[in-house]
């Protein structure tokens, strides 16, 4: 486990558990969203994003954290290891909405309001882009490890149960 790619829903709780795991293991952890926005609010070219990416994917060790379905399969090409965090939709909007107004690691400003866009699109996620997704993971598990959390419960027993000496 050297190249980690962390996916789910938004407010599945990708970004602590990759925080966790980069803890844990001393791999370097990457935030797609931080690559993607800038601090007022605008975002790189796909180009700059994929050259960024590119660049990052060919270090020795990393933990990526993002969807951002456009470049998953070249993610999933690369990594040697996937977690998807498949938590309730009602848990990640909580966890969404709870944010709102604090400083974040994983992004490049405060986020003031739950934009309504955005919180459709996490209640379209497990009929839009979870099957997407479960399709690329399907392509690729045969020399991938696929860890599938279906509660955050599950993320943390996992940490404890394969890291706790560290």
């Amino acid at each position: 486990m050297k190249k980690i790619i962390i996916i789910g829903c938004p407010g599945s709780g990708k970004s602590t558990f990759a925080r966790k795991l980069s803890a844990k293991t001393n791999i370097p952890l990457y935030y797609l969203d931080m690559i993607w926005h800038k601090p007022d609010k605008t975002t790189v070219t796909e180009k700059e994003f994929d050259e960024k990416l590119k660049n990052l994917m060919q270090k020795d060790e990393w933990i990526i954290d993002g969807n951002y379905k456009r470049t998953l399969e070249m993610r999933l090409k690369e990594c040697d290891t996937v977690f998807l965090l498949d938590i309730p939709i009602q848990i990640c909007l909580e966890s969404a909405e709870s944010r709102i107004g604090k400083k974040r690691q994983d992004l490049p400003w405060i986020e003031t309001s739950f934009e309504q866009d955005f919180k459709q699109w996490i209640c379209d996620y497990p009929y839009k882009s979870l099957p997407e997704i479960l399709k690329l993971l399907e392509k690729y598990k045969a020399n991938k490890q696929i860890i599938i959390f279906k509660s955050r419960e599950q993320s943390d027993k996992y940490l404890l149960k394969n890291f706790s000496l560290n």
